[in-house]
């Protein structure tokens, strides 16, 4: 993977999970990684490893429901390193219930965190990569999109949400940029937290089963990035062989 060398690679949701995995997996390879989450502890002690192991890496606490927060981000990357190359969207919550429970607010936080945040990432870079004549979009969507399984509804609308747009960014791009999409099927990550009770413990039984490493999806971001100038990987999807 050459072409990941050099890359400065901006990443939300990077404190833990897929984010996590795909800044170490790229700094492995060569890249300047920007990280970006709002737990600022673990992106330091992220840094912290990645330095130490020999790589590049800058940090920043973000909080991707606010623009400004994710414009820090872009500005960060080209402060310290005088370039974006990638920016990987992966911060995304799964506040996952059936529509009749009416949890209006976390439809809400979903739609904040899983699109909205993916906007302010495009409006903050977008213009950077026209600058530069180059760039490359990653989203982080997710199989639920896919397949609309019960009490997913509003989870899997925000990720078809990013799927309909980064389909329509990739349209508009011209020759010079790349736009990427990767569904993770089950991951062994966090996201069963923010859930209720109920579903967690749901969600929890079915990953102990058919969860995949969250190194999986990484591989998937550096595949599509370590391609060559003019290649452009539009879609991904990672499912575990393992049915929950």
């Amino acid at each position: 993977m050459t072409e990941i060398s050099g890359k400065v690679v901006a990443i939300t949701g990077a404190s833990s999970g897929i984010g996590e995995a795909t800044a170490l997996s790229l700094a492995g390879q060569g890249a300047r990684v920007v990280l970006g989450a709002r737990r600022a502890e673990r992106l330091e002690a992220l840094a912290d490893r990645i330095r130490q192991a020999g790589g590049e890496a800058a940090w920043i606490a973000t909080d991707v429901r606010e623009r400004t927060d994710v414009s820090g981000l872009v500005a960060l990357a080209r402060e310290r390193y005088g370039q974006l190359d990638v920016l990987v969207s992966n911060a995304g919550i799964g506040r996952i219930s059936p529509l009749d429970d009416l949890r209006v607010e976390d439809w809400e936080e979903m739609i904040d965190v899983n699109f909205r945040s993916v906007l302010y990432g495009i409006a903050a870079a977008l213009p950077v990569f026209r600058a530069q004549g180059r760039g490359h979009f990653v989203n982080i969507v997710s199989t639920s999109g896919l397949l609309i399984l019960p009490t997913q509804a509003v989870y899997a609308a925000t990720k078809n949400a990013v799927r309909t747009l980064s389909e329509g960014l990739r349209v508009e791009a011209g020759d010079s940029l790349r736009v990427t999409v990767v569904s993770p099927g089950m991951t062994n990550t966090e996201f069963a937290d923010s859930m209720t009770p109920e579903m967690r413990d749901r969600i929890r039984a079915r990953a102990a089963v058919a969860a995949m490493s969250p190194d999986a999806i990484a591989s998937a971001v550096a595949f599509a990035i370590g391609q060559p100038a003019g290649v452009d990987v539009s879609d991904i999807v990672v499912r575990p062989t393992a049915k929950g």
